[in-house]
């Protein structure tokens, strides 16, 4: 098994625990719990399916079961901190702290990696081109992105996501798309999100006056709501993005990529009741 500074996720290291002590000797859940002093035999099993969060005293517990000490043990709990964190901020700070263990145990290579495919809009595009175009290269993906990515940026993008699975390169010089999308490690996404959405906001003004109307579409909309109208103009806008993947689904050829931002946010502060 490996060290848990290579994980992002503390739900798969409790699995991947549990797991090869099955496989030594018949370990339970059940067994599992008792040693972490849980009354509910199934808790770490729920904890593990997602079903339930650990709470700061409950990962210390978990780390002591495990015999996680030290970094170690530090590390393992700001992954549920990182986990469990309420807003982006707290994540971004768990995170830094979780980098700067993983340095020290030279063991960074994963989440650094990850991390780059979230932080900027090149590797969703490159990826996209990468699978659509026949035996493509480094160059002839560059001049196809708008606005162009050097040929050497894309090269290197190629390589990493080939390297982490996102990819797959097959012996006639044509890539794959994986199951591993880009969604893969969901939890390392919003500590990158915000330079993420930030660039490809900057793309779309740029987009508003380089590219002409029958090659964009924007349209918007200033709205006064509840906010029990909020939660449900949310949940509309999520089910509106499976929609449109299901179209895209769909589709049996690529001829052009785009990107669809959706923001919604306030512009006003709250009227007092």
């Amino acid at each position: 098994m490996k060290s848990v500074v290579e994980y992002l996720d503390y739900r798969k290291f409790i699995s991947d625990f549990y797991s090869e002590r099955k496989a030594m000797y018949g370990f339970t859940w059940r067994e599992f719990a008792r040693i972490a002093g849980f009354s509910n035999p199934v808790y770490l099993k729920q904890v593990a399916d997602g079903k339930y969060n650990l709470s700061t005293e409950a990962a210390e517990r978990v780390a002591k079961a495990v015999d996680l000490v030290g970094i170690e043990s530090t590390y393992f709990k700001l992954l549920v901190s990182f986990s469990n964190a309420k807003n982006d901020r707290l994540r971004q700070a768990a995170f830094v702290q979780m980098q700067a263990i993983a340095k020290k145990r030279k063991s960074t290579a994963l989440i650094d990696d990850v991390f780059k495919l979230f932080k900027s809009w090149k590797y969703s595009v490159i990826r996209e081109l990468a699978v659509s175009m026949d035996c493509p290269t480094p160059v002839e993906i560059s001049k196809m992105c708008y606005p162009e990515i050097p040929t050497g940026e894309v090269s290197a993008a190629l390589k990493l996501m080939c390297k982490l699975g996102v990819l797959v390169l097959d012996g006639t010089g044509n890539y794959h798309q994986t199951s591993k999308v880009l969604s893969m490690m969901d939890e390392a996404k919003p500590v990158a999100s915000t330079n993420l959405q930030r660039e490809m906001g900057n793309l779309a003004l740029d987009a508003l006056s380089e590219l002409p109307f029958a090659e964009r579409s924007m349209s918007g909309l200033t709205i006064g709501i509840s906010s029990k109208n909020y939660e449900r103009i949310v949940k509309e806008i999520a089910d509106f993005r499976k929609r449109i993947t299901s179209i895209v689904v769909e589709d049996e050829k690529t001829e052009q990529v785009y990107r669809l931002n959706l923001q919604f946010f306030p512009l006003s502060k709250k009227l007092k009741k």
